[in-house]
């Protein structure tokens, strides 16, 4: 069975966020990783090369496929800054309705800057993802 790419390390999320290029781009991911810090209550981690997630999961597929992934995360990809939060949350429409401007897809949410967005629904949103988590999987 394949090996998971995407496990935590010891790397830096500072360095990480230090490395991006554009400068307003770095200033609102580190707004971004406090709100989901105090939204989520875990300290941020970094998961492979580029994604800061916080607090883990551990999951198995009927495939047998198996591994650990951080209960919430996000990047700073090229195009736009991707949030992962889990798919099936509560009140996951109706706060993305109130959220602004964004794309989706099955778990993840993409926002171009973070003046496009509604932050105290943000703070819902993953306060909202991480009790769908502790509900399918307890610590």
């Amino acid at each position: 069975m394949a090996k998971n790419k995407t496990i935590e390390t010891e790397a830096s999320v500072a360095a990480y966020v230090d490395a991006i290029p554009d400068e307003k781009r770095r200033e609102e991911f580190r707004t971004l990783v406090d709100i989901f810090a105090k939204s989520s209550g875990f300290e941020p981690r970094m998961w492979g090369p580029a994604i800061v997630g916080f607090g883990t999961y551990h999951y198995k597929y009927e495939s047998g496929h198996e591994g650990d992934a951080p209960r919430v995360g996000l990047s700073s990809r090229v195009n736009a800054i991707t949030l992962y939060l889990a798919y099936d949350f509560k009140k996951r429409e109706e706060l993305l309705a109130k959220f602004g401007k964004h794309k989706t897809s099955k778990a993840c949410i993409y926002v171009k800057k973070l003046a496009d967005i509604d932050t105290a629904v943000l703070e819902k949103m993953v306060k909202n993802s991480m009790d769908q988590m502790q509900q399918d999987y307890p610590l």
